[in-house]
């Protein structure tokens, strides 16, 4: 990918400016890690059992914990350095909730915790091919993100996309006693499991409101999580649970700040529920279609 600045309809190449050091790019995401990661920063250089982990995060959306590693070496195995880390994490529970707890004040309890979310993050200025086929398994929670420096201030950070037809690490788990531990602890989810629990009704609605979502933006993503699927663009927008009646779904704004002439939405900011933001709606048939396109609009421009 060519980045280009324009002048008077004139492009001209951006320079790459690699960061020599690892703690450089550190910094930079470790100052601004909500915004790129949507994660909340816990502690730096978090020193375990003889293992210093980079960066130390919590994943609020999924009740997880998560590790940032910070790479220029290119010659190393992601996968063995990742699953040792999502190995002492899952054997060292108790520290990083400690951790977590003097470091913001808080009081997490162990049951509060999803250990089946937790991953392990690589971030360096490039990943060779074998990195990325080698940590290409759908259910193989290690994550790489290329981050691009160039003159005139701009940086470019790509999360590297697993594949859609990408395999299960399990038969390879199989003979590696480490890998298997991890494997069977840690969870990922997909959106035909979410599918497959519902009658064949309740999917096609599902995927009309899918179809209707994608055609807000190009760069909207789709990540099943444990209890619902998201639609992202950088953020949550819209969250869908697949339930055997309706869909239930939830805007991700804040209570006050969606224009819903109609009042279908119903405000959740005070009660518990599963997806982001403080408004829900049941949805049983394409009826109103258009006009909640038209609520998770506001979303998308927030």
């Amino acid at each position: 990918m060519i980045i280009y600045s324009t002048q008077n309809n004139k492009l001209s190449p951006l320079k790459d400016l690699p960061f020599k050091l690892e703690r450089d790019l550190q910094r930079v995401f470790e100052q601004n890690l909500p915004d790129i990661t949507g994660l909340e920063f816990i502690k730096s250089e978090f020193i375990i059992k003889n293992s210093r982990i980079d960066t130390l995060a919590f994943d609020s959306e999924n009740n997880a914990f998560v590790i940032i590693e910070y790479k220029r070496d290119r010659n190393y195995s992601v996968v063995d350095q990742g699953v040792s880390y999502l190995n002492l994490m899952l054997e060292y529970k108790a520290d990083f909730i400690i951790e977590y707890n003097e470091s913001k004040q808080k009081n997490l309890k162990r049951d509060q915790i999803d250990w089946s979310q937790s991953k392990v993050v690589f971030v360096s200025n490039a990943f060779t091919d074998f990195q990325k086929q080698s940590t290409n398994f759908k259910d193989l929670s290690i994550e790489l993100w290329e981050v691009k420096r160039f003159n005139g201030d701009i940086i470019v950070i790509n999360p590297i996309k697993k594949s859609a037809s990408a395999p299960s690490i399990k038969p390879i788990a199989e003979q590696n006693k480490q890998l298997e531990k991890v494997s069977k602890e840690i969870k990922t989810f997909t959106e035909e499991e979410h599918i497959a629990r519902v009658p064949e009704d309740i999917a096609e609605l599902y995927n009309t409101f899918k179809t209707a979502i994608l055609n807000l933006n190009p760069d909207i993503e789709i990540q099943a999580k444990k209890d619902y699927i998201a639609f992202k663009k950088g953020t949550n927008i819209i969250d869908i649970t697949l339930l055997k009646r309706y869909l239930k779904m939830w805007i991700n704004l804040k209570k006050g700040s969606l224009d819903d002439p109609k009042n279908l939405m119903r405000d959740v900011s005070e009660i518990g529920h599963w997806g982001n933001g403080d408004y829900e709606v049941i949805v049983e048939n394409d009826f109103d279609l258009e006009y909640i396109m038209s609520l998770v609009k506001q979303a998308l421009i927030k």
